[in-house]
């Protein structure tokens, strides 16, 4: 067996032992007690992953050519430049802000396979059809994720397109987009074997970039700021199938295994977050759903309730049940610290305490557990709505933290309302309910809720974190 063979099998063995550290980082990653060593597994295999691509003939190569052709030299510039900037993002961010760089993570994610792709086509001449399919498609879902992603940080961040936007024929005009794109990937195709068709491979392979950029953003634009959630986790599911097949074009076998991971993953969170709020996959790809809010008839006659946080220390102190409902709201106050530290002080008064999640609380999947994560919050004390929905009637206090269309009962009881038909967490329910907010204001649907108007809540004004701080205070006293 010469050296070039031994390589070939050592590579193998390599890539197969990055994969299998993949495939188990991510099992590990769905357990609290034991994500830690999930992450540190996983990016132990990308590491493996990444030294192997280094070290192959193709690349060990071109330490003979001249320094602008040294993949090394380009490979530590990109390091190099990459970490600074994920290490600036990574001070600057607050969790606020974290679902609009998810949402850029995922673009980045379908630009790299984008790019990787027209390189591959620019440089090896002598691909074959398959790999040429496999490249145009990774073109076509890597433009998409990349687009579509701009987009919904665009929304989330309310940089760009603040207000809803309605696309006439929409979905008339994105198949248009998606034929076209298919027919510039058979023109590339049927280009493969020959110098004199490589400028229609070059028309093709253009044809299908400024379709699928352009689908990419007609398809996620008119979709409400409300459902960014699941698109950021659908657009996850398409930076993921995207570098699968481009590891299909390349014959990289770890390229396929990570990339069909993230895709899948992404692909059932996705279905998840749709049962959540009772969509399918279908109306979330062709509809325009929570594009239009429309204010209930319930509690439009009353004038929501107050009450301070003196009365509110009184009302918790006798609870012998709480739960805490966070939103969105608690991320913009930074108030799980905060919230954790009155849970400990109920505890200590001998109150059970419980944490009620939806899984679309917050601007994208698993917001809420991340921060609550990060306060050391028990993963035990957060239940999911289908656990605590049948506690709620026995619960002496629901404190909803900045949350709104989760726990609206207009999703229930009102067929005109654009939440109707959606899943959410019964805060009326309960004996009482406490609502932190900052205003009078709607959710980020715009819907108007009737549970602040219902008899057994009361608002509690402002900062939710001075609110919730305020009445640790009373406690210590």
């Amino acid at each position: 067996m010469n050296w070039e063979n031994i390589s070939t099998v050592v590579t193998t063995v390599l890539y197969m032992a990055a994969s299998v550290l993949f495939i188990r980082g991510i099992k590990l990653l769905g357990k609290a007690d034991t994500a830690r060593k999930g992450n540190l597994m996983s990016s132990v295999g990308m590491l493996i992953a990444v030294v192997t691509v280094l070290l192959e003939k193709e690349v060990t190569d071109t330490l003979k050519e001249a320094p602008a052709k040294n993949a090394y030299i380009w490979a530590l510039a990109a390091i190099a430049l990459g970490g600074a900037i994920g290490a600036v993002w990574a001070r600057k961010v607050e969790m606020t802000g974290m679902p609009q760089l998810v949402a850029l993570f995922n673009g980045f994610g379908g630009l790299s396979s984008l790019l990787v792709a027209l390189t591959q086509y620019m440089t090896d001449k002598s691909i074959n059809v398959f790999s040429s399919v496999a490249l145009g498609l990774t073109i076509a879902i890597g433009a998409v994720a990349f687009t579509g992603s701009v987009v919904a940080w665009g929304k989330l961040s309310g940089k760009m397109f603040k207000k809803n936007i309605t696309i006439p024929a929409k979905n008339a005009i994105n198949g248009i987009l998606a034929i076209t794109g298919l027919a510039g990937v058979v023109i590339y195709a049927m280009s493969i074997g020959g110098a004199a068709d490589l400028s229609a491979g070059k028309i093709g392979i253009i044809v299908v970039t400024a379709a699928y950029l352009i689908l990419g953003l007609t398809m996620v634009v008119s979709i409400g700021g409300g459902d960014m959630p699941v698109i950021i986790s659908l657009l996850n599911a398409f930076s993921g199938l995207a570098a699968a097949f481009a590891g299909l074009a390349m014959s990289n076998s770890v390229l396929v295994v990570s990339g069909c991971l993230v895709g899948t993953s992404g692909l059932i969170l996705t279905l998840i977050m749709c049962k959540a709020m009772n969509r399918t996959l279908y109306s979330l790809l062709f509809g325009s759903f929570g594009g239009s809010a429309k204010k209930g008839a319930a509690g439009e006659q009353k004038e929501p309730r107050s009450m301070t946080v003196e009365d509110a220390y009184l009302v918790l102190e006798a609870a012998s049940s709480v739960v805490f409902i966070p939103g969105y709201g608690m991320a913009v106050a930074q108030a799980q610290h905060a919230v954790k530290e009155l849970c400990d002080k109920l505890e200590a008064n001998g109150a059970e305490v419980s944490f009620a999640i939806h899984p679309v609380a917050g601007r994208m999947p698993g917001h809420m557990n991340v921060l609550l994560a990060e306060a050391n919050v028990p993963y035990e004390q957060l239940k999911t709505a289908d656990e605590m929905n049948p506690q709620m009637a026995n619960t002496d206090v629901a404190i909803v933290i900045g949350a709104n269309d989760v726990v609206n009962p207009s999703a229930l009881t009102d067929e005109s309302s654009p939440l109707y038909g959606m899943p959410i967490i019964n805060a009326f329910e309960a004996r009482t309910v406490f609502v932190l907010k900052r205003g009078k204001g709607t959710g980020f649907s715009g819907v108007e809720n009737p549970l602040f108007t219902n008899d057994n809540t009361v608002m509690i004004y402002g900062d939710a974190k001075q609110t919730v701080a305020s009445l640790v205070s009373e406690f210590e006293e």
